[in-house]
């Protein structure tokens, strides 16, 4: 049997493998899918985990559990080695492996762009992950219980201070629902008033949303702060060491939770472990039907889609212009990939990726939107609304679907859940500390 290797179990490489289990006949092709994770991140979800508004464990999709005939490998790929069809992987445990195929599918996603700012790598928290979207509304709870024993002064103003890094979709919508958040625990914590509370958003262009036009990127502005916030543009974070921010602009501050949200950078496999052709950005070169390379000179039996790779955007009037990197085009191309391999196993001509944009929507929090297609803009409940039924509808299985829905309709009626579980980060403390009471468990951000 032919063996087809997918690099990576994110968006575009779990509706590879999912495709490719639909349509391959039995006997066909072995497939074979690593990761290090045994699950999908719907990232989409992360800033609602933040909020606690959608359970962690729903903005996961088990692989083992849905991928039934494909074969899970939990480890990183370190190399692929196209020449000889065989990638390197790391598993958690024992020795490094090498894992032939005759097809190879790159779908390993984009990493978080790190700079060289002190005290970023020991304080600050990504948002790409569901444990670290877990860790961001645990470290928000656990500061709000320590600012509620503290008098006024410079400890209780640090633990009420959040920082935001990035203005795009992820850092946005995660800075809305966490404001939304707090802003709902003050009910429930008399000791806090609102004037405490202070949120900056740092955003190093002149304006935030991209994906979205001037005017309605402004009106985000405008909403947020209206609610409290600070939204610092044109703006650069110089320093975050201890804890202490300060800006470019001269202003400084003490920031308990610092999460950076500054955009993607090229996954370190593609952009330096690979001898497939990579572009200055380090993404991935393919063509409009997804196979790696170009149309003058195609690269056999290599397939690439998703975050990873410069995928061309025909549905693009912009001369050169490529697909952005998100979950809709993800979903969309790791299904016509699996197509295409079908097609070509079989002796028929893989088709292009065209897909034109369904608008563009996100969260600002509870109640709170905003979506754009071409000229039409909706903001408020209607966005908010919008925003909610289009991820139900999208995320992975009906088993997640009807998950998430059932969370939500609990939550309409009973109000979000506001318990802090910091303490499994340390769950061998309380053990350690022979029963004594882990109050401070969770006083170090992870």
């Amino acid at each position: 049997m032919r063996k087809i290797l997918i690099v990576g179990g994110g968006y575009a490489g779990f509706y590879t493998a999912w495709t490719l289990e639909k349509k391959l006949r039995r006997g066909e092709a072995e497939v074979t899918l690593v990761d290090p994770r045994p699950y999908l991140t719907y990232q989409p979800f992360l800033p609602e985990v933040v909020a606690g508004s959608v359970e962690a464990r729903h903005a996961a999709v088990s692989l083992r559990r849905h991928l039934r005939r494909t074969r899970i490998v939990a480890g990183m790929v370190t190399a692929i080695d196209h020449e000889h069809r065989v990638v390197t992987v790391r598993p958690a445990d024992g020795d490094i492996v090498e894992l032939g195929y005759d097809f190879v599918v790159v779908t390993a996603g984009a990493v978080t762009r790190t700079l060289p700012v002190p005290g970023v790598g020991e304080r600050a928290i990504g948002l790409k992950h569901v444990e670290e979207a877990v860790a961001i509304r645990d470290t928000l709870l656990t500061a709000f219980d320590r600012a509620a024993t503290l008098p006024p002064g410079p400890l209780r103003a640090k633990l009420l201070t959040v920082t935001f890094v990035g203005g795009g979709f992820s850092g946005v919508e995660g800075f809305g629902e966490l404001l939304s958040l707090a802003t709902a625990l003050l009910r429930r914590y008399p000791e806090l008033r609102r004037d405490e509370l202070r949120f900056h958003l740092v955003e190093a262009s002149g304006r935030i949303l991209p994906e979205v036009t001037d005017r309605p990127g402004r009106w985000v502005v405008r909403s947020l702060e209206r609610r409290g916030a600070r939204v610092h543009l044109g703006t650069q974070v110089v320093s975050a060491a201890g804890g202490h921010v300060v800006l470019s602009s001269g202003e400084e501050f003490d920031s308990e939770l610092i999460v950076w949200t500054t955009g993607n950078g090229a996954n370190p496999v593609t952009g330096r472990h690979t001898d497939l052709p990579v572009d200055e950005r380090g993404l991935i070169v393919v063509r409009p039907d997804l196979q790696v390379g170009t149309q003058a000179e195609p690269v056999p039996g290599a397939w690439a889609a998703g975050d990873d790779a410069a995928v061309p955007d025909l549905a693009s009037p912009v001369p050169g212009a490529r697909t952005v990197p998100n979950a809709q085009h993800a979903y969309r191309q790791g299904k016509l990939l699996a197509r295409n391999i079908v097609a070509t196993l079989r002796g028929r001509r893989p088709k292009e990726y065209v897909h034109r944009s369904l608008g563009t929507v996100a969260t600002l929090g509870i109640g709170r939107g905003i979506f754009q297609y071409r000229r039409l803009v909706i903001t408020g409940l209607p966005a908010w609304l919008l925003h909610r039924g289009y991820h139900v509808l999208a995320v992975p299985t009906w088993e997640r679907k009807i998950r998430v829905l059932a969370l939500w309709l609990t939550a309409a009626l009973f109000g979000r859940d506001i318990l802090s579980l910091a303490s499994v980060q340390h769950p061998r403390q309380a053990f350690v500390a022979g029963g004594e009471p882990a109050v401070l468990a969770a006083k170090e951000p992870s």
